[in-house]
């Protein structure tokens, strides 16, 4: 039967802990999400956008029950999780199974760079959309330097 490779290398929160600036903080969570991953949590992917206000995760994940969500901050730590009521027999349903709607978990490390207080989250149309206004007391806009 096709069984899903569950585990993954945490690459994708390591990026998004050097985009908040410094990649001491990235392996750590990295290596949270890797363990995380191993006890049987299932690969969500996100894309990242930024914004001149606010840094917005998209998380795709399709068919999921809203009220099962949870957009949790705790200790400059975003973590987004999902967990089904009735996932063990809904599973027994099929004779091959190639996407799950199965719970997960994702953690991002914000670094300082997010009004926490202020996060605010939707889904619609199979996206979770978390929306981060920057912190500007810790986000310092690029600057265009001449090239000559």
């Amino acid at each position: 039967m096709y069984n899903e490779n569950r585990f993954h290398t945490g690459k994708m929160n390591r990026g998004w802990g050097g985009r908040f600036g410094g990649h001491h903080h990235g392996g750590r969570f990295a290596q949270h999400a890797q363990e995380m991953f191993g006890k049987g949590f299932r690969r969500v992917p996100a894309n990242i956008e930024e914004t001149d206000e606010s840094y917005i995760i998209h998380l795709f994940a399709p068919a999921l029950v809203k009220e099962d969500l949870k957009v949790v901050t705790k200790d400059d730590v975003l973590t987004i999780s999902y967990t089904p009521k009735e996932d063990a027999e809904s599973a027994e349903k099929f004779s091959r199974r190639e996407y799950s709607n199965g719970a997960f978990e994702r953690a991002f490390a914000l670094n300082g760079k997010v009004l926490s207080e202020n996060i605010s989250a939707k889904y619609a149309d199979g996206i979770l959309k978390v929306t981060l206004p920057k912190n500007p007391e810790t986000n310092i806009p690029a600057k265009d330097i001449a090239v000559n």
